[in-house]
């Protein structure tokens, strides 16, 4: 596979912004530290974000170990993360961006604890099994130094972007309302489609070489 070049790792970069969707998790964030002080969301902002940071890097340099281990294709972990994203998509065409990856249940037993950055917040509302299978399937096309650090640099930038949307919850809640974050949900949703298309399109051509003749 060629190197990653510059618009492949903004590629993947919108898309994993996309799958994390760190807007559709302000209204969860606001609900699950509303007993916080301003401090402590502060914290939980950070800790979440560098939690996903490690959850996606790890995703992005292990993966591969990973799918040796399991002895699992790559064409065919393609297929799989893609029909799982679109199945994402979908959820987020409708308005609903954490059905597929965090249940009602899960943000109930969230509010209740005490530290809730890592576990639901971090994983696995916003580092969860798309945005886990969207950087195995990218780090397969990073040969070399540069394009791995392209791809690190990419992960880094989306916790950054976590972590700032985060700490500006509580206000950004308050004036995007409900609508706002579910247009912008919409809108994401249709390109993760587009995306899940192209890594189904990919895998299938892996698996079956009879279809890109």
């Amino acid at each position: 596979m060629h190197d990653f070049a510059f618009s492949d790792t903004l590629r993947v970069f919108i898309a994993l912004l996309a799958i994390v969707n760190p807007f559709g998790a302000v209204p969860i964030f606001v609900a699950v530290t509303a007993d916080q002080t301003s401090a402590q969301r502060l914290r939980t902002s950070k800790v979440t974000a560098l939690a996903v940071g490690i959850a996606l890097l790890v995703g992005a340099y292990l993966g591969q170990y990973i799918l040796d281990v399991f002895g699992i294709d790559l064409d065919a972990f393609r297929v799989g993360g893609g029909l799982l994203i679109m199945l994402m998509a979908i959820q987020m065409l409708q308005g609903h961006p954490n059905a597929a990856r965090h249940t009602t249940a899960e943000t109930q037993e969230g509010v209740s604890k005490d530290d809730v950055a890592v576990v639901p917040l971090a994983i696995p509302l916003l580092a969860g099994p798309g945005s886990l299978s969207t950087v195995i399937i990218a780090a397969q096309s990073a040969h070399g130094w540069l394009s791995r650090l392209l791809l690190g640099g990419g992960i880094i930038l989306v916790a950054v972007i976590v972590y700032f949307t985060l700490r500006v919850a509580v206000p950004l809640s308050a004036r995007l309302g409900e609508s706002g974050i579910r247009i912008a949900t919409r809108i994401l949703g249709l390109l993760l489609a587009a995306i899940a298309v192209q890594f189904i399109s990919l895998g299938l051509k892996g698996l079956l070489p009879g279809l890109a003749s």
